[in-house]
């Protein structure tokens, strides 16, 4: 039993995986794609900008519409998608058809990432529900850290059709792996639109959702412009910056099991502090960012706290959408989306206007906004304890 519990949460990790290698890697290749269909680099970039606005926008009413479906069709459709869409980009002639394919996939991210969540607490006894929803967003982290740079690297040393049909294969895995490890889930009990919808009710839970979108808003107005950064700022050529990218991905991985770990001790005490460790990773960035080696041991630190806002915004979201888990799970993929889509832009905003050096700014400033609404949230909660107890 242990041992097929452990090969479905690779397989639902995997899955993941894919997703955020078909999300992402796509980063990586848009100057061989742009020269594959002779585009402006502009119009190469709708199919990243496409894929996040879709997630933002659809992620929680495809989850309510499939809310009543057997979750193991659910998550192989999606996955098989996934699979399919890498197929059309390593072989297509036309833009419109890949930017096409964008759109389709984008539709099932958040509703697989939804499910799979779920799916990996629901096999688990409470308090060990934090420990197998980290193990599944590993899937994350690992991807942002080896299918991310894979997939770059086989666009250049090989071809752009290599690097897609990297992304097919590993979907096609987890494929047959949820195939053969997930047993069917029909629905038995299915909760109504308005139950799930009825969490939207509670206030603390759009400031939870104000607090992550500002966290990805914060972290992503930064990070969208790492490789930047890191060449005007700390002088660094192509090749350290794809070190420095696999170094910060790498330790992405170690900050998702340590960050999972400091939750279970205390959510509150990991929740308030990680604005302020961040605070302190944009300082040293800021005034030791044009050293070569100072910076490079910065970007170590880096990576690890990065994940921590992943894993943190999940388990505050879900702590507070606990009577709708898939539904809280949806909410928390559209809103981090919506908070890396205004991140990048206000980043943009910063670089145009005032230089890459100033850029991290823009991370500490939305950071603090974060660190004040985290401290207010606290203390509602601490004064509704307080109320319930001297009932």
């Amino acid at each position: 039993m242990k041992n097929s519990y452990s090969s479905l949460i690779f397989f639902l990790a995997l899955g993941i995986f894919g997703i955020i290698t078909t999300e992402m890697g796509m980063i990586g290749v848009l100057p061989q794609v742009t020269q594959k269909f002779h585009i402006a680099p502009s119009e190469a970039g709708y199919l990243v900008s496409a894929f996040a606005l879709i997630v933002a926008i659809s992620g929680p009413f495809l989850t309510l519409l499939t809310s009543g479906m057997n979750r193991k069709a659910i998550l192989l459709s999606a996955i098989l998608m996934f699979a399919i869409s890498n197929l059309v980009y390593a072989y297509t002639t036309s833009f419109e058809v890949m930017l096409a394919f964008r759109i389709v996939p984008a539709f099932f991210h958040p509703v697989f990432f939804s499910i799979a969540l779920a799916t990996a607490a629901s096999l688990v006894p409470p308090e060990k529900i934090s420990k197998a929803v980290t193990k599944v967003m590993a899937g994350v982290t690992v991807g942002f850290a080896f299918g991310v740079p894979i997939t770059s690297y086989l666009s250049t040393k090989i071809s752009l059709e290599a690097a897609f049909l990297f992304g097919a294969i590993v979907s096609v895995i987890a494929f047959i792996g949820i195939m053969v490890w997930l047993p069917s889930m029909p629905v038995k009990e299915r909760m109504s639109f308005g139950k799930q919808l009825g969490i939207l009710r509670k206030p603390q839970l759009w400031l939870t959702i104000l607090i992550v979108v500002m966290i990805f808003t914060a972290m992503s107005s930064v990070y969208s412009y790492f490789a930047e950064y890191l060449g005007e700022v700390t002088h660094m050529n192509g090749t350290w910056i794809s070190v420095m990218l696999m170094v910060f991905g790498v330790t992405m991985i170690a900050g998702n099991f340590l960050f999972g770990f400091l939750l279970n001790k205390s959510m509150i005490k990991t929740v308030i502090l990680f604005p302020l460790v961040y605070v302190v990773i944009y300082l040293f960035t800021y005034y030791w960012g044009s050293h070569f080696w100072p910076m490079a041991v910065i970007v170590f630190v880096w990576g690890a706290v990065h994940s921590g806002g992943l894993i943190l915004s999940q388990a505050m979201l879900m702590t507070d959408a606990k009577e709708a888990p898939e539904f809280g799970n949806s909410l928390f993929v559209s809103f981090s989306n919506v908070g890396i889509t205004v991140g990048t832009w206000i980043g943009g905003l910063f670089i145009s206007q005032l230089g890459a050096h100033q850029l991290i700014w823009s991370g500490i400033m939305l950071l603090s906004l974060a660190f004040i609404l985290i401290i207010i949230k606290a203390a509602i909660s601490k004064s509704h304890v307080e109320k319930a107890s001297m009932n």
